[in-house]
């Protein structure tokens, strides 16, 4: 089955605005503490995006690579540094040597690769014996209240059902290419919830501030937006404050490829 794919070669110029109100300070940390215990030497994200994960690797070390399918997001970053490889490509085929890396990870990027067991398998051959992949991501199937984006716009729970694989899933693919698991553990749980019209003060409520919402047209999010002012009306009018939930899990798998 074939993705929906995000364009973004179109968010691009905007991307990092999301980090302005950044509530993920513990993905950074978990990465950057993952790469100093393994004293890693040269490091791969896939899914880098406007690198602003790994940026923060330059504490660790200075073989930085980053591969991305949109040119968009990789020119944001050429305007910024220099100092990081950027590379075009397909996570399903990592245009890198045989055992290159000490460390491959990905942030919140598995859902958008069109092959995401390709790319498991790729993040093995890529990996040096004992190198380790490390994948940062959700599984939505906590439920459609976890997040009040999935009650108001249609289709965004479903989609995400078929887009996010299961950890359970994730687990399987890397064992049957090798890895040996290190740990799993939550490395961030932004529980945030918006009351009354604050709702629409959340910059995560924007048609293009999160996947989810950017692959809807213009149609299906405006009706959203009238679902929730509808429901903020009849609230208001029975004297209560409506609250929209937000309590997104996001955890890291790191799993590192057998020695022998």
């Amino acid at each position: 089955m074939t993705k929906p794919r995000v364009n973004y070669d179109q968010i691009a110029p905007t991307y990092d605005k999301r980090f302005v109100h950044d509530r993920t300070e513990g993905i950074g940390k978990a990465i950057l503490d993952l790469a100093q215990r393994l004293n890693a030497g040269r490091i791969l994200e896939v899914g880098c995006g406007t690198c602003h994960w790994l940026a923060q690797m330059h504490r660790v070390s200075s073989e930085l690579y980053g591969l991305d399918l949109s040119t968009g997001m990789l020119d944001q970053t050429r305007e910024r540094t220099t100092v990081i490889g950027l590379v075009n490509g397909y996570a399903r085929r990592l245009p890198f040597a045989s055992g290159m890396f000490d460390l491959v990870f990905c942030v919140n990027a598995i859902h958008h690769f069109q092959d995401s067991r390709g790319f498991v398998s790729e993040a093995a051959r890529v990996l040096r014996r004992g190198g380790v992949l490390a994948v940062v991501s959700n599984d939505p199937r906590g439920g459609r209240e976890s997040w009040f984006v999935y009650r108001y716009f249609d289709g965004v729970y479903e989609t995400d059902l078929i887009r996010f694989p299961t950890w359970k899933t994730v687990r399987e693919w890397m064992f049957e290419d090798g890895f040996e698991e290190i740990e799993w553990r939550e490395v961030e749980r932004i529980v945030d919830p918006k009351y009354g019209r604050g709702v629409f003060d959340d910059p995560f409520l924007k048609k293009n501030s999160c996947s989810q919402l950017a692959l809807l047209t213009d149609e299906v999010y405006r009706a959203g937006l009238e679902r929730i002012e509808a429901d903020l009306v009849e609230a208001e009018a029975r004297g209560e404050t409506l609250v929209f939930e937000t309590d997104i899990l996001t955890a890291m798998l790191a799993e590192r490829k057998a020695r022998d």
